[in-house]
């Protein structure tokens, strides 16, 4: 496997290789995920770590700090930035800086779903990230300021590369420093996402109770071990994740028919059914879901969608985030006026459910979800053709 694909698992192995136990890798994956030194008190790298790892330890560094480089900071205000992140093999991917600590990931270099309003999918999917990638993306945004929140809503479907994404969110969970309720999982609606997140138990929060109760103060789900992987291998494909992100779903309209066209090769499953599914997640984790919607004049602003969803989401366990649509080159949409979407904000909350209106970060940058990428390969090729108009005036000067 490439070093561009770096997964976590690669690195325990090779750790395991040079003699290191749960113990040393565990140090090592906190101090690279929260940026801070190796050493602990009492205890310096020096001596803790094995002679062999010790050996190893500058040429790792060197390749964890290799997997995402910034190429480019694209502020919308103090508070919010969008980062176009170069990976090892000169992919591109973004990430944003949000308020209050939170971070905004990529999963993988574009996207095979083909969100007709989204730049991401436009070039399809070119490849996965390693789960050390995802991580890397963390570590480089906390070189810059503190990151308590992340969120898997940047390029790609998490849902497609998901042993990747769930060995990330593994580390950031545990390594990380970062509570289980401030992951964030944004897909679609595979089924895949719920088989293997789906806790067993009693679920935490009564199917009686209603996204009023006091969010902050519900507790973490106390398993606490991690994946449960194969100890000869390191392997945790398939496996059952403790680690239990909260979990986001694209939802975008109420309509069947008219999501299947917005959202052309996401799983055509009926919209009544997934949202039984995050409700079922989010009681058995204390998690309320995240209902995301990016609000388009004229496709899925109707009175008819206020009138569905608030018949569907009231009692839910859940909280409906309207995005204004980003304006995208060479697409014909546009967003709601604002007395729009106020009144659509206003519905949802007078009807009891717990309603967000999220500016989509970069609107000051034209930065929509895959425009930086899109922006910096269109530039590339401009270079590439100005290269070769060159190389064809020389030949025949």
């Amino acid at each position: 496997m490439s070093q561009a694909a770096l997964r976590i698992a690669d690195l325990r192995q090779r750790l395991h290789e040079l003699g290191a136990k749960p113990c040393h890798t565990d140090r090592l994956l906190r101090g690279w995920s929260q940026v801070r030194s190796f050493d602990v008190k009492g205890s310096p790298a020096a001596t803790f770590f094995p002679a062999a790892m010790r050996a190893t330890l500058p040429a790792i560094e060197a390749e964890l700090a290799g997997l995402a480089r910034l190429h480019g900071e694209y502020p919308a205000d103090e508070k919010v930035a969008r980062l176009l992140v170069e990976l090892n093999d000169g992919q591109m991917v973004e990430s944003v800086l949000l308020p209050r600590g939170g971070l905004c990931i990529s999963t993988q270099v574009g996207c095979a779903v083909g969100c007709v309003f989204c730049m991401s999918g436009r070039a399809g999917l070119i490849r996965q990230l390693g789960s050390a990638e995802i991580v890397a993306q963390v570590v480089l945004a906390r070189k810059r300021r503190a990151v308590s929140k992340v969120v898997f809503m940047g390029m790609g479907e998490p849902a497609h590369n998901l042993d990747n994404v769930l060995e990330a969110i593994e580390v950031l969970g545990l390594q990380g420093n970062i509570p289980h309720k401030n992951l964030v999982l944004s897909t679609v609606g595979d089924v895949r996402v719920f088989e293997r997140l789906m806790p067993s138990g009693e679920p935490v929060i009564p199917a009686k109770a209603g996204i009023q109760q006091d969010i902050n103060a519900l507790c973490v789900n106390p398993l606490d071990s991690g994946l449960r992987r194969n100890d000869e291998t390191n392997d945790v494909s398939g496996c059952i994740p403790v680690v239990k992100p909260a979990l986001a779903l694209s939802l975008h309209t109420t309509d069947d028919a008219l999501r299947a066209t917005l959202l052309p090769h996401a799983p055509q499953i009926p919209v009544a059914e997934l949202m039984e599914r995050c409700e079922t997640y989010a009681r058995a984790t204390g998690y309320p879901t995240q209902y995301q919607w990016t609000l388009i004049e004229g496709v899925n602003d109707s009175d008819e969608e206020l009138r569905r969803l608030v018949e569907m989401l009231s009692g839910k366990y859940a909280i409906m985030n309207f995005i204004p649509f980003n304006d995208v080159d060479g697409l014909p949409y546009r967003r709601p006026s604002s007395e729009r979407m106020a009144r659509m904000v206003g519905t949802l909350k007078q009807n009891g459910i717990v309603t967000q209106l999220r500016d989509s970060a970069g609107q000051e940058v034209e930065g929509a979800c895959g425009q930086l990428r899109a922006r910096h390969a269109t530039a590339g090729q401009t270079v590439t053709r100005m290269e070769k108009r060159g190389k064809v005036l020389l030949q025949g000067s």
